[in-house]
């Protein structure tokens, strides 16, 4: 978050209880609205358009195969607990049999 002044462009400013003051030209400004421009939240959906948020259930819509293991995630397994993460694989979850691993949420449906 930029602290800088607006009207002066000064880095020497102080938070006062719910707004930012300048030292150098003593403007005062609300911190309300960056925090506001900058609190975008991606939503994470699921095949069907669902959102997902973390803590839900899912299951896998499709065989999908994994890396250094010897058979295939099957379709219809139901991962629960997911936690959601930036990135192409956006789901975290831990599935028995498989051990800790991040899927894409265009795989799996909501449980």
């Amino acid at each position: 978050m930029n602290n800088n002044c607006p009207k002066c462009n000064s880095e020497f400013t102080y938070l006062d209880q719910d707004h930012m003051v300048c030292s150098q030209c003593f403007n005062e400004w609300s911190t309300v609205e960056e925090i506001v421009e900058t609190d975008t939240i991606e939503k994470v959906l699921d095949a069907n358009g669902n959102e997902l948020i973390d803590g839900d259930s899912v299951i896998v819509m499709k065989d999908l195969p994994v890396k250094g293991a010897p058979k295939p995630l099957k379709a219809g397994t139901k991962v629960k607990n997911i936690r959601l993460t930036d990135g192409d694989h956006n789901i975290s979850c831990k599935i028995d049999g498989f051990g800790a691993m991040n899927l894409k949420s265009e795989f799996v449906r909501k449980a």
